[in-house]
């Protein structure tokens, strides 16, 4: 009755906990400050306060990531390890984005589990390198886990530039036009922030924290740019025989200022958890991406788990393989208005709704394997967790991975058949194409002094390119 006061009780239900197998969410590119969020986003807010969104949303590992407008400011709450506001099993640790200083113009870096903060020479931002390359090299010698950030900026595919005109794809989950074909063999501008120069920067091995060579690049970020620029030229240099690993990111609160936790990457951990197994974890791929609504959970090949030695199974001859995980999806019953067939580069970039079947609660559950599609399966969505088995062909060395599109993917496992390298020519054509158009768009960034350097690093890359393509 009006006027008078009326309580409501309610009990909060999870419909999926994937930490009880041991997969540990995270999101490791948040901020305490800038772009949407705060009065005064040169200084931002402290760790308490993100330590509440964090555990508001469930997230378990916050990387809270230092970057230009803040950075003076926010540079004091670094300390090499997980801070003092962590409560167990919510962990915060604070890291930096090369974002408004360096070599951010050739694609934003997300620094992770960094020992020293600050880059020799100087206590702010104006000394940073310019070459993205330089700035990894120092960042793994500490033995840091690094990638780009927000990776589709700057790599849309522009319809004309498209010498195949690939046709659509009309099945689950159907394209809206050839431009979201995954994988395309657009060249795309390569003039934005995020994995441009990675094109180059896959292509090498730097030294790590004991001298022996390492990965320059340990993963691609994902779920918070147009997931069809994101994946596709993760899909190509994978085609190249790289093996550079995926992670799930929301850029709160620049991207999405809703909240953390919209792009996630879930980690299988034994054992307890803390920051830097959750790392490590991303660095030999034993996680999977996710929007938070469905799940990949103990992807296997044969019986080879994913993460495990080097997600790399080895086959004498060509066979069938087995693929199992644990699925889980969720949609609501009647489909939330106005995202279904949204393009490509609308938000939320990254949602079930976009892989919904019609107006029926089914999601396709896709095989990948070296980027198509080779097989599906169709399952309701309605938060039940269902055990996935696919017979698929390997036939010569290949990759596999599990999607759902435009909400969770698998990292990929290696399925390496008589000792052979994964090499697809077309897109080893595309990534060499790509590395000539990346140079275009970043050689006039680069400080004079460091212009040998950029010369020597994308050389390399059109050489690696090149010898692999004669393979």
């Amino acid at each position: 009755m009006s006027g008078e006061n009326v309580m409501l009780k309610f009990q909060v239900k999870r419909w999926v906990d994937p930490s009880k197998l041991g997969w540990w969410s995270g999101d490791h590119h948040i901020h305490a400050a800038g772009c949407a969020h705060y009065s005064q986003p040169t200084m931002g807010v402290h760790a308490p306060d993100m330590a509440r969104h964090c555990m508001g949303e469930d997230l378990k590992v916050g990387a809270i990531l230092t970057w230009g407008p803040c950075f003076d400011y926010q540079k004091q709450f670094f300390t090499g390890t997980e801070d003092k506001e962590s409560r167990f099993p919510f962990l915060l640790r604070y890291d930096v984005e090369v974002s408004g200083f360096g070599s951010h113009k050739s694609g934003h870096l997300c620094l992770l589990k960094l020992k020293e903060q600050m880059y020799p020479g100087g206590d702010s931002t104006a000394h940073w390198p310019t070459l993205c390359l330089n700035t990894l090299k120092w960042a793994k010698k500490q033995g840091a886990l690094v990638g780009p950030a927000h990776s589709g900026w700057g790599l849309q595919p522009i319809a004309e530039n498209d010498p195949n005109h690939k046709q659509p794809y009309t099945g689950p989950g159907k394209y809206q036009s050839a431009t979201d074909a995954l994988p395309n063999y657009i060249v795309p501008p390569f003039n934005g922030i995020g994995a441009c120069e990675y094109i180059a920067d896959v292509t090498h091995m730097v030294p790590g924290p004991d001298g022996k060579p390492v990965p320059a690049v340990d993963f691609l970020s994902m779920v918070d740019t147009p997931h069809t620029w994101e994946l596709n030229i993760c899909y190509h240099t994978l085609n190249a025989g790289f093996r550079t690993r995926i992670s799930g990111e929301t850029d709160f609160p620049c991207i999405y200022g809703e909240r953390v936790g919209l792009g996630r990457a879930y980690v299988k951990i034994d054992g307890r958890l803390n920051y830097d197994a959750w790392c490590e974890g991303i660095r030999s791929g034993r996680a999977y991406v996710s929007d938070g609504k469905s799940h990949l959970m103990e992807f296997k090949a044969n019986d080879l788990e994913l993460g495990v030695n080097g997600s790399e199974l080895q086959l004498a001859q060509p066979t069938t393989i087995k693929l199992t995980a644990k699925v889980a999806a969720r949609l609501d019953e009647q489909p939330v208005p106005g995202i279904q067939g949204l393009a490509a580069d609308k938000k939320p970039f990254w949602d079930i709704e976009r892989a919904r079947i019609g107006t029926k609660r089914e999601v396709p559950v896709e095989v990948i394997v070296d980027g198509e599609s080779v097989a599906l399966q169709i399952i309701v969505a309605d938060g039940t967790s269902r055990d996935l088995t696919f017979d698929v062909p390997a036939t010569r060395s290949c990759w596999a991975a599990l999607r759902i599109r435009a909400s969770s993917h698998t990292n990929p496992i290696f399925v390496i058949v008589n000792d052979k390298p994964i090499r697809e020519k077309r897109s080893l054509e595309w990534c060499l194409k790509s590395v000539d158009q990346c140079w275009s768009q970043k050689e006039a960034l680069i400080d004079p002094k460091e212009h040998d350097d950029a010369v020597a690093a994308y050389d390399h890359a059109r050489k690696v390119y090149r010898e692999r393509l004669e393979e």
